[in-house]
C-alpha cells in the first residue's frame, strides 16, 4: 500500500515535467509569457515552430504513459506490490495524477498547460481504439474550423461517448469522464473567447 501511495507522488511528479517550458528556455524565453501563456504543445506551436512544438507534443504524451507504466513495471517485477483487484483503481489515481501535474507544474510555479497530450497518452496506454478515435476527431475538426481548443474538446467528448460504447472497464471509463471534465476546466478561457467569437485559429496569433 505505501509503495502504491508513493506511486502517486511519482506520477504527479512524471506529469509535471514541464517540456514545453524547457523548449522556450533553450530558445531564449519564457513560454508562459508569450501568446496564450500556456506551456502545452500549441503555443509552443506559435510561438517556437512546428518541431519544437512536435517534440514537446511527444514528450508530454510520453510523460503520461510512463506515470502509469512505471508501476506496472513494478507490479510485474516484485509481485508482492501489485494490489491484485485494485490494480486498475490505483491506475486511474496515477492517470488523473500526472493529467494535474501537467496543469498544475510544481516546477514552474504551479502553472502548465491544458493536460490534453498527456491525456491522451494515459487514453493511447487504456485503451487504444478510443484513443485512435478521439484523435481522429481531433484532427478532423481541427482541419475544418482551425482552431485547436475545438479540436481539444471535440476529442474528448469523442472519447467520452467512445469508452462507454466500447465497454471498457469502469475504471478506465471512470478515468475519461473525469480526464474531459478538467480539460473542460482548463479550457474555460478558450470556451469564453469561443462565445465571443475571439479565439484565435491555426496562424492567427493570440489577441
Amino acid at each position: 500500500m505505501a509503495v502504491n501511495l508513493l506511486l502517486l507522488l511519482l506520477a504527479y511528479l512524471c506529469g509535471s515535467l514541464p517540456p514545453g517550458y524547457i523548449a522556450g528556455r533553450l530558445a531564449g524565453v519564457d513560454i508562459r509569457q508569450m501568446g496564450s501563456g500556456s506551456t502545452g504543445a500549441t503555443n509552443v506551436l506559435r510561438t517556437l515552430g512546428v518541431v519544437p512544438a512536435l517534440v514537446v507534443f511527444l514528450v508530454d504524451v510520453a510523460k503520461g504513459v510512463a506515470a502509469v507504466a512505471v508501476a506496472r513495471w513494478l507490479w510485474q517485477t516484485f509481485p508482492a506490490l501489485n494490489p491484485g483487484d485494485q490494480r486498475l483503481w490505483w491506475e486511474l489515481g496515477y492517470a488523473l495524477m500526472a493529467v494535474v501535474g501537467h496543469s498544475k507544474s510544481v516546477w514552474i510555479n504551479w502553472q502548465g498547460g491544458k493536460s490534453v497530450a498527456t491525456g491522451l497518452g494515459l487514453l493511447a496506454l487504456f485503451a487504444w481504439p478510443v484513443a485512435v478515435g478521439a484523435l481522429g476527431m481531433f484532427g478532423v475538426l481541427v482541419a475544418t474550423v482551425r482552431i485547436v481548443s475545438v479540436g481539444s474538446l471535440g476529442a474528448c467528448l469523442t472519447a467520452l461517448a467512445l469508452a462507454v460504447g466500447l465497454g471498457i472497464p469502469p475504471a478506465y471509463q471512470l478515468y475519461v469522464l473525469l480526464a474531459t471534465l478538467y480539460i473542460t476546466w482548463c479550457h474555460r478561457a478558450n470556451i469564453q473567447r469561443l462565445l465571443q467569437g475571439t479565439e484565435p485559429r491555426l496562424g492567427q496569433p493570440k489577441t
